[in-house]
């Protein structure tokens, strides 16, 4: 891996037809400049994780700016990608605290538990990058194919619908709040161009905390309380040697582990054809770094993470790839962590505001996977691709739930694991049928 960047051009300007290569970089100043924006887009999104989990946020923000650092190391710098907190993880971490989303700060043994569920999530992502670096992706698509793969991504979305209900209504106020932040984050996103509308949701969160703060429903006092230097707040994962229930969390964390795949790919590719080049062969180790990630926020106390599309539309904005600017936004996210001031200030965000936010995102993240469903074509006429993605959604919306094992140490299936299987089950078991039938196409579709 080479820590060296060829300067680009006069390294002060970008012409219109060019582009800034990842093992390129600007002057050192402008470099500086494009690292910060990258922290201003990551931060928004970043930071409501440990909000809605009730995790540190300042070892949320040094986690996420180490694992962006080995991110870069691990793809030899050549994938430029900022690893934020990953959405796909709030949903267990909340069923593991056992204190919700966006409630009640949750307990340090709940904390434990859930540092669990992302470690091991950690540990099987970076087995799939090591897997994949040595076989390649052929194996993933077959197993989970873009029906499949799109259902499971949306209907974890959908399942985190009802935390906005409860955020909304959490307080007298909380609905008006929630109501202007998430018109600011509208009219923002419409009305500015460039790096201002990309930045729609902090800024939205901004508007929408100065009216909770007029409404009087902001709380400063742990945030005049706090230092503005000190140490991350880590803490350990619980030990599933001593305490054998953590091994019943494992089913409602396992789906993220394909959630994190297939945004892991999409960026891969996504970076590959704007910068012209096949990066197809570096996507193992991108698999392997966000396992290891991921792991890393396992034991420290951070939220699991991921590749992140806001810093993707910042690059396309700017048309700076330089796995510089990257290094840059990873120590200054890390520095960021050592401010007990910043994490009081981030928890000081009132629930109408994350309400407001949140009934954007949740729903952006369900259309994620619909979006894999557009781009990869799939064919809803034919019943096997109706009958995965109804099946898989209902299941997840509704949150069905199923317990197995003795009463002291169940096994809990919520409805995002269910989901998950049924959508796996039930694509490949009329996959077979079809197969057997020796029938070359689906049956008529189901009439509309």
């Amino acid at each position: 891996m080479s820590m060296s960047w060829k300067q680009h051009g006069d390294g002060k300007t970008v012409a219109p037809d060019a582009i800034v290569l990842p093992e390129e970089r600007l002057s050192w100043p402008k470099t500086i400049g494009f690292g910060a924006q990258h922290v201003v887009a990551m931060f928004g999104a970043t930071f409501l994780v440990p909000l809605l989990t009730g995790f540190p946020p300042s070892a949320t923000l040094f986690i996420s700016g180490l694992g962006t650092l080995l991110f870069l190391a691990l793809t030899g710098n050549r994938l430029p990608s900022y690893l934020g907190s990953s959405f796909a993880f709030l949903a267990p971490i909340g069923v593991a605290t056992g204190a919700g989303l966006g409630g009640d700060a949750p307990g340090a043994e709940g904390l434990a538990r859930a540092s669990f569920g992302i470690l091991a999530i950690g540990v099987l992502m970076t087995l799939v990058g090591i897997i994949v670096h040595r076989f390649g992706t052929g194996w993933i698509n077959a197993l989970m194919p873009p029906v499949v793969m799109g259902a499971i991504v949306a209907l974890i979305g959908f399942n985190l619908a009802p935390v906005v209900k409860s955020n909304w209504n959490a307080t007298d106020n909380s609905g008006w709040v929630a109501l202007i932040t998430i018109t600011a984050v509208l009219l923002i996103t419409v009305v500015f161009r460039g790096l201002l509308g990309r930045l729609s949701i902090v800024l939205g969160m901004v508007v929408g905390y100065i009216a909770a703060v007029l409404m009087g429903e902001v709380d400063f006092s742990g945030v005049e309380s706090a230092a503005w230097i000190g140490l991350p707040e880590f803490h350990l994962p619980g030990n599933p040697f001593n305490d054998v229930s953590l091994w019943c969390l494992l089913p409602m964390f396992l789906p993220v582990v394909l959630v994190l795949i297939a945004e892991n790919v999409g960026h891969v590719k996504s970076v590959g054809l704007m910068i012209n080049r096949d990066l197809d062969p570096v996507t193992g180790r991108a698999l392997l770094a966000d396992g290891v990630s991921t792991m890393l926020a396992g034991f420290g106390g951070g939220s699991g993470t991921t590749t992140y599309g806001e810093n993707i539309g910042v690059m396309a904005a700017t048309r700076v790839y330089s796995t510089a600017a990257y290094w840059v936004a990873g120590i200054f996210a890390m520095l960021l962590g050592f401010s007990p001031k910043v994490g009081a200030l981030i928890f000081s965000v009132p629930a109408g505001v994350l309400a407001g936010v949140t009934i954007a995102l949740y729903g952006l993240i369900a259309l994620i996977g619909v979006k894999i469903w557009i781009d990869h074509k799939v064919d809803f006429t034919k019943p096997i691709n109706q009958f995965t993605a109804a099946i898989a959604l209902v299941i997840g919306i509704a949150d069905f739930g199923l317990v197995i094992g003795s009463e002291a140490n169940p096994v809990v299936f919520n409805g995002i694991a269910l989901g998950t299987i049924a959508a796996i089950v039930v694509y490949h078991v009329m996959a077979w049928v079809l197969r057997v039938r020796g029938v070359g196409e689906p049956a008529p579709p189901i009439a509309e």
